[in-house]
């Protein structure tokens, strides 16, 4: 691609240089049109939380918990409007008893790696139960519930915690003997699989279960790999339901409407977040503090690059890296879709950070939690390039593209 060409002479040239020497109604609104604006590029698709014949008999005069937060609506088309998904349960008369939120928060609101607290919902009145606080798996037998409806989008990278909210949420219901109902949602990186095997050693709450960095499954389809690989503690399965889409196909273009979290603003960012996360295990800013996060990589310490950028606080980074500092790097907002992982980014970057700033440390210790294994880290640093690193992945990516097959709800 035209980028990693650019880059590649750049760092030939710089190697050659060396050697020589909470809203009102109106925003509301406003909101809901610029949203609608942008939804999926395949109208035909149907979300699950939108096939609402399917699952209200199922929950009908019960009592539900829901797992939602921002993204957790249910869409209108014919007059380009939509409704929580909250909202609309409890316009049906669903008993909804508590509303648990993950990382981001209720309303999608909090930093990354900010604690959430419990609290309630000003709108509904509902209790806010948080899931990213001190406890990350909820108590359900605190709650008294019949049924837990769970309603997030996820983007299909391994280290984005929605899925780890998704297995804790697993657990509690299996241990509680509470069915779980799964509303299903687009992958909009469901196009490819790529990257290394989590080590067991290794997993996280960035990283719990044997899956490549980008996995290629939406969320009900992961959730049903976690339930048949028995990857719940102590080997345990819940009594799991999806509510599956209609015409949908992993191969599908889909633009998300709402973003999942205050620090993926449009598809451009979501495309590049399973390589750039990388990113936030070393000392390069991956654009959180500015406007196109997940779109601009730079660092203080590599004074060869033109392009720069300054952090700041903003909505989702209050305490951003390198605040207040010029960061140089490179803009990859108007990159080609990504159709694999980009490790030339990362390797070309730890090249010049060796070259330019020795002193300073380009990896920390995040970097393995999010890579899943050592060595990744141990082979840029070895000197492999992109295609020799991939190479030791295919094994891996081999069995476990076979070990999803029986999980598969779409094409």
């Amino acid at each position: 691609m035209t980028h990693k060409i650019l880059l590649k002479n750049t760092v030939l040239l710089l190697v050659f240089t060396l050697i020589s020497c909470g809203s009102n109604s109106k925003t509301e609104q406003s909101n809901q049109s610029e949203i609608l604006s942008l939804v999926q590029e395949d109208k035909n698709v149907i979300v699950g939380a939108n096939q609402t014949q399917k699952y209200l008999p199922l929950i009908k005069g019960k009592r539900v918990g829901v797992v939602a937060n921002q993204t957790s609506v249910i869409f209108h088309s014919e007059n380009k409007t939509y409704t929580h998904i909250v909202d609309s349960l409890l316009s049906q008369n669903i008993d909804v008893v508590r509303v648990f939120a993950p990382e981001h928060g209720f309303r999608g609101s909090s930093d990354a790696g900010e604690i959430v607290k419990d609290g309630m919902d000003s709108k509904t009145g509902l209790p806010i139960i948080s899931l990213y606080g001190k406890n990350k798996k909820p108590s359900f037998s605190d709650h008294a519930l019949d049924l837990v409806l769970f309603d997030i989008q996820d983007i299909g990278a391994r280290f984005y915690t929605y899925i780890s909210t998704l297995n804790y949420v697993m657990e509690a219901c299996a241990e509680q003997n509470i069915p779980l109902l799964v509303l299903d949602r687009p992958n909009p990186n469901g196009h490819y699989i790529d990257g290394p095997i989590l080590e067991l050693e290794h997993r996280s709450f960035v990283g719990m279960h044997p899956v490549p960095v980008v996995h290629g499954l939406t969320i009900g389809e992961y959730a049903q790999m976690i339930n048949g690989e028995k990857w719940l503690e102590k080997e345990i399965q819940c009594e799991l339901i999806v509510i599956p889409m209609e015409n949908y196909t992993h191969e599908m273009a889909y633009s998300l409407p709402i973003k999942p979290s205050p620090n993926l603003p449009n598809d451009v960012s979501i495309n590049l977040y399973p390589s750039l996360c990388f990113f936030e295990g070393t000392n390069v800013s991956v654009g959180r503090g500015t406007d196109k996060q997940f779109q601009v990589i730079g660092s203080p310490f590599l004074h060869y690059f033109s392009f720069g950028f300054v952090p700041k606080p903003n909505e989702g980074a209050k305490y951003p890296k390198h605040e207040g500092k010029t960061c140089l790097g490179m803009n990859l907002s108007q990159s080609d879709k990504l159709n694999e992982l980009n490790l030339d980014w990362l390797i070309d970057f730890y090249k010049a950070n060796q070259k330019l700033a020795p002193k300073e440390v380009f990896f920390n210790d995040f970097f393995t939690k999010l890579a899943g294994t050592e060595q990744l880290q141990k082979q840029i640093e070895q000197g492999l390039n992109e295609e020799q690193i991939k190479t030791t992945w295919q094994e891996g990516i081999q069995a476990f593209t076979k070990m999803r097959e029986p999980y598969l709800l779409y094409e």
